[in-house]
């Protein structure tokens, strides 16, 4: 067996004399759109290699969900932050953390212990508890002057807090003008019940044309839809294009998210096909 090193970020792909990818506006790294959002629940460091030689060139950001990382090893956390910049990725500690920091009027030390331990962006949400549109204002400014990629993200995570969709778009908005580089849409891990998915994960479209029809078309490209489901997945990409951004993507699902992307799977294939009119077996 080979060995297994970081030399293979990059290299000349397989294939790449034979087929044409039927997608070639998909965007290469580094890219500020048709970003894909992995969630990291707790690989481990060798776990964590392995996926960066099979699909680090198609990742652009990693979350490790919630507080996960006040459970590793600082040693982990140093290694695993390290690694993933070395393969120009964003990695950032989860939103539900920065609310637990904010809460407890730790949130300057937040900044301070994530800069230490190598995250170069801060996710800022209020999907558990109640902040004031005031003070995540103040969170995306104080992260955005540190120099950290801010990802903001709207929506609640209890169907009991739910806010109406036109208001997370003017959230979306705010946010953005405020200094948040993304903001995230919120579908959970489940992407079932909450914000544009119904209980069965299907993506409401009303829900979605009233953000799309509040959100400029710039500002599109710095929405990263949450879509843990592959059914989710297909549906943005072959409705919003092959450079919509995604996010809550699970570790195993980066290549076939950018099968989907490039044509490689059989319905964006057939979307292809279809739209571009044209016999392609001769």
């Amino acid at each position: 067996m080979r060995e297994i090193d970081s030399t293979y970020a990059n290299n000349r792909k397989a294939w790449s004399d034979v087929v044409k990818m039927p997608y070639e506006e998909r965007l290469q790294k580094p890219r500020q759109k048709g970003l894909t959002m992995i969630i990291d629940k707790g690989l481990g460091v060798s776990a964590l290699k392995e996926m960066l030689i099979m699909s680090g060139d198609y990742i652009d950001l990693v979350k490790f969900s919630f507080g996960t990382s006040a459970l590793y090893p600082e040693s982990v956390l140093l290694d695993k932050t390290s690694l993933l910049r070395d393969w120009g990725i964003c990695v950032c500690p989860g939103g539900t953390f920065s609310e637990l920091a904010l809460m407890q009027g730790q949130y300057l030390a937040y900044l301070d212990y994530a800069e230490k331990v190598g995250f170069n962006g801060i996710e800022i949400s209020d999907g558990a508890i109640e902040i004031s549109r005031k003070k995540k204002r103040k969170a995306i400014e104080m992260a955005g002057d540190r120099g950290f990629t801010v990802i903001s993200e709207v929506g609640k995570k209890h169907p009991a807090d739910s806010v109406p969709i036109e208001e997370l778009a003017w959230q979306m908005i705010e946010d953005l003008q405020t200094g948040a580089d993304y903001v995230i849409l919120e579908a959970r891990e489940s992407g079932r019940g909450v914000t544009i998915f119904d209980e069965s994960g299907e993506i409401q479209s009303e829900g979605l044309q009233i953000i799309l029809g509040i959100i400029s078309d710039a500002s599109r490209d710095r929405i990263i839809w949450e879509a843990p489901r592959p059914a989710q997945q297909k549906d943005f990409v072959l409705g919003l294009g092959c450079n919509v951004n995604l996010g809550n993507v699970s570790p195993g699902e980066a290549l076939a998210v950018e099968a989907l992307r490039l044509g490689l799977r059989g319905d964006s294939l057939r979307e292809y096909f279809r739209s571009n009119g044209r016999v392609l077996v001769r």
